[in-house]
């Protein structure tokens, strides 16, 4: 299946994002990186001696883990995020192919088919997106000491603080794997990528 590639601006490259879809990463991204930046000096103990003033960390730390959602809710605005949104939301039976073959780790680009999204950028988005929300719960509920029993207390405790470390892990890969492509990342800086780009990594979108 071929990529419709001759709309309004192919001669410069292909339009994968817009404004508001790259304005709510960047941001995500700087609050998260703030969240795990200041977790970092809270829990490690070589960081913390560093920083000093954990009063501070920790106030930044919470209105950042707080200011989480608000990108994603501005950006509901725009139509062109609500669609990506729906990229993301949906899966499709090629989507169980390029699993299938993640899984076999079968790196050919024949087996991967993807539309916008491929099935592990969409599994990522789901996972993260949960992730946010359990750890706004469980920080509420440490930060509101009173408005809880203890027994909660201690569980959101427990909770918050080994799913800050699986989202660390994850994150990195996902910073990884960016790294590792140029070219998805110029897609997210300035929204355009090339057509030959689309075409090997995701031949079944049509832009």
């Amino acid at each position: 299946m071929s990529l419709r590639l001759d709309a309004p601006g192919a001669a410069t490259g292909v339009r994968r994002f817009g404004r508001a879809t790259r304005w709510v990463h960047r941001t995500t991204a700087v609050l998260m990186g703030v969240c795990v930046a200041t977790a970092a000096c809270l829990y490690i103990p070589q960081f913390a001696e560093l920083v000093g003033r954990r009063e501070l960390v920790v106030r930044i730390h919470e209105w950042a883990g707080l200011a989480l959602p608000v990108p994603l809710l501005a950006g509901l605005a725009s139509r062109l995020f609500r669609a990506d949104l729906g990229f993301l939301n949906r899966f499709g039976p090629h989507d169980r192919v390029w699993l299938r073959a993640a899984v076999r780790r079968d790196k050919r680009r024949s087996s991967r088919p993807a539309g916008k999204f491929n099935a592990g950028q969409k599994i990522y988005a789901a996972w993260i997106a949960g992730a946010t929300l359990v750890m706004l719960g469980t920080g509420l509920i440490m930060w509101f000491t009173h408005l809880t029993p203890l027994q909660w207390r201690t569980s959101a405790t427990f909770v918050h603080d080994w799913l800050a470390l699986t989202i660390g892990i994850v994150l990195a890969g996902h910073i990884g794997m960016a790294l590792g492509d140029p070219e998805a990342r110029r897609g997210m800086r300035t929204g355009l990528v090339s057509r030959e780009w689309a075409e090997r990594e995701h031949r079944l979108w049509r832009p």
